[in-house]
């Protein structure tokens, strides 16, 4: 009988700065062991080193078809574990010819990031592309200080996080000054090329993405969307004052205010902005639910979880949650009771109803 395990992916591990075909390669090595190998021809093509990190001992070196991932993302790692698997499915990784689409048994989304989300036009990505950045802007200020605290290298504040560029050779005893003034100026450096997260979070961006990757007929997958807002007199505006983090009050009444440039294009056919007004302070509820752009993949809204039982692959399951972008993954404190009924339902779900085969046996239990 297949064995099994569950995997926990946040956001956070994905870092602010980070680029999905990376961090799923990265991932991959991290749980098989061995050097990370972000591939030759990518790796010229946009100027970095073509291995990274080290693994000497895997976290699941067992890991194959017999011995599945239950995978749990939250936001941008919902979309790492996706692309993940279509790697798999596509035997991107040199060396592991065997590897398919069935080396992941289920994931299941918190807060995912499938479809972009309006904050980083907000942020300062140019909407007529989704790719560029305005000349001012808060993410420009954020590329220069993670360009400048790359280039130092000062190591305790490397342990401390990482913004996982170091296969670019950025610090300052490898470019020098000079190197640091080109990566400023945009002419180097991950920022020159777009091997960073911010366009893949825009809605063209993730169109591009996800015109890339399938949802497989016999992977089971589950996503749990968050909104902290409601419409008051047909307007929306958040839905309290203290159930919503400090942090992310001000981006959910943002995001619920923004709306689309009239004299530029619309990132898809069909788009309005009132389908985009609900959030969690970081992504729009609609692009949580499950991959919708550029095709929707087939879903189902959930109420109640007995009613889709017996489950079936290949379906989104999505449910709406009252919360923020952060309620599930800060402090279990202040999430409380709802943490854990969360998290304990996810692990039953995996326990007792999400099998590629015939269900086991449990101690003093028998199946009729």
């Amino acid at each position: 009988m297949p064995q099994s395990i569950c995997f926990i992916l946040s956001g956070g591990l994905v870092r602010f700065m980070g680029f999905w075909w990376f961090r799923a390669r990265e991932l991959f090595y991290y749980l098989k062991g061995g050097r990370v190998d972000y591939g030759e021809e990518h790796s010229k093509a946009c100027g970095h080193s073509q291995f990274g990190r080290l693994y000497e001992q895997g976290h699941y070196p067992e890991w194959d078809e017999d011995h599945p991932i239950h995978f749990v993302g939250h936001s941008a790692g919902a979309q790492v574990v996706r692309v993940l698997q279509q790697m798999l499915a596509d035997k991107a990784f040199k060396g592991y010819e065997n590897t398919n689409e069935n080396w992941v048994l289920s994931i299941t989304s918190l807060s995912g990031a499938f479809n972009g989300t309006t904050r980083t036009y907000l942020d300062g990505m140019q909407p007529e592309d989704g790719k560029t950045l305005k000349p001012i802007c808060l993410l420009q200020l954020c590329r220069i200080g993670v360009i400048i605290y790359d280039w130092l290298d000062i190591s305790w504040l490397k342990e401390y996080y990482n913004f996982g560029f170091d296969h670019y050779n950025i610090t300052w005893k490898k470019v020098g000054v000079w190197g640091l003034i080109d990566c400023l100026l945009g002419n180097s450096g991950p920022f020159a090329s777009g091997d960073w997260i911010l366009p893949d979070l825009t809605i063209q961006g993730s169109i591009r993405l996800n015109s890339h990757l399938q949802s497989f007929p016999n992977t089971y997958y589950f996503s749990y969307a968050t909104k902290r807002t409601r419409k008051i007199w047909g307007v929306t505006l958040p839905s309290s004052i203290f159930g919503i983090h400090p942090l992310l009050f001000i981006r959910v009444l943002q995001m619920s205010q923004w709306r689309h440039p009239p004299d530029v294009s619309p990132p898809y056919k069909g788009y309005r902005d009132e389908d985009w007004q609900e959030n969690d302070g970081a992504l729009n509820t609609i692009s949580m639910t499950r991959p919708l752009l550029p095709v929707e993949h087939p879903g189902r809204f959930v109420k109640d979880d007995s009613e889709c039982h017996p489950l079936q692959p290949g379906i989104w399951y999505y449910k709406i949650v009252e919360a923020d972008h952060i309620f599930f993954i800060v402090n279990r404190e202040r999430a409380g009771v709802q943490f854990d009924l969360i998290y304990d339902s996810i692990f039953e779900r995996c326990r007792k109803h999400v099998f590629r085969k015939t269900p086991p046996t449990l101690p003093n239990q028998t199946h009729h």
